[in-house]
């Protein structure tokens, strides 16, 4: 899926300045099963970008569309099918559910979709050193132990897309580098591609293209 952003400019930012390299007001298009990489600082907007990828802002000109169909004409079920299996999403906010468990949290998104088996899942946070808070309420996480459970959560779907605002801000390199992996392998296996908003930091990774903001 080719996603198209054509002279997009959110309302809030509209009154700002904005440099000739960065995407707001442009024709930007976003190829099915690239590695992009999102660079602004604090405050350019990029999880407005995300949120506005997602259908989930409309508070902007221009048109964003997902190969040739326009996002504003979509209607709630085609909006259901496409975050059930064409995009999925890691918030800055994470959007976790504070008071049930990790387990519970992960399961939820799974059944939808039925992506993994329970065991699955418990090696995937194995793998990322939190397996231990399987159990845990996510509330009671600190915030590097949420963003893993998110980004987990994130790979428990099908995909075309994921959409990564700023993953890895309470993460250390070496479990930045373990996120990484997870994910660059699970978009292999589905040939998708992926968008990572990012102050700067490139995590090692060669990109197919890199937006500013």
């Amino acid at each position: 899926m080719k996603i198209t952003l054509n002279q997009v400019m959110p309302f809030p930012l509209a009154s700002m300045q904005h440099g000739e390299h960065s995407i707001w007001g442009k024709h930007i298009e976003l190829l099915h099963g690239n590695k992009i990489m999102l660079n602004a600082s604090s405050g350019k907007g990029k999880s407005t970008f995300i949120h506005t990828v997602l259908g989930i802002r409309k508070d902007y000109t221009g048109s964003v569309t997902f190969d040739s169909a326009d996002i504003s004409q979509l209607s709630t079920s085609d909006w259901t099918n496409i975050r059930q299996r064409k995009i999925s999403a890691v918030f800055q906010d994470l959007q976790l559910f504070p008071s049930i468990t990790v387990k519970e949290n992960l399961l939820l998104k799974n059944n939808l979709t039925q992506a993994f088996t329970k065991d699955e899942i418990f090696g995937f946070l194995d793998f990322l050193g939190i397996a231990d808070k399987w159990e845990q309420q996510c509330g009671l996480l600190s915030m590097g132990q949420q963003q893993r459970v998110a980004i987990v959560r994130a790979m428990c779907q099908p995909f075309e897309w994921l959409l990564m605002d700023e993953p890895f801000s309470h993460l250390d390199e070496e479990n930045t580098q373990r996120c990484l992996k997870l994910i660059i392998e699970r978009c292999a296996t589905l040939q998708s591609g992926f968008v990572l908003t990012s102050l700067g930091d490139n995590h090692g990774i060669q990109y197919d293209q890199t937006l500013m903001l």
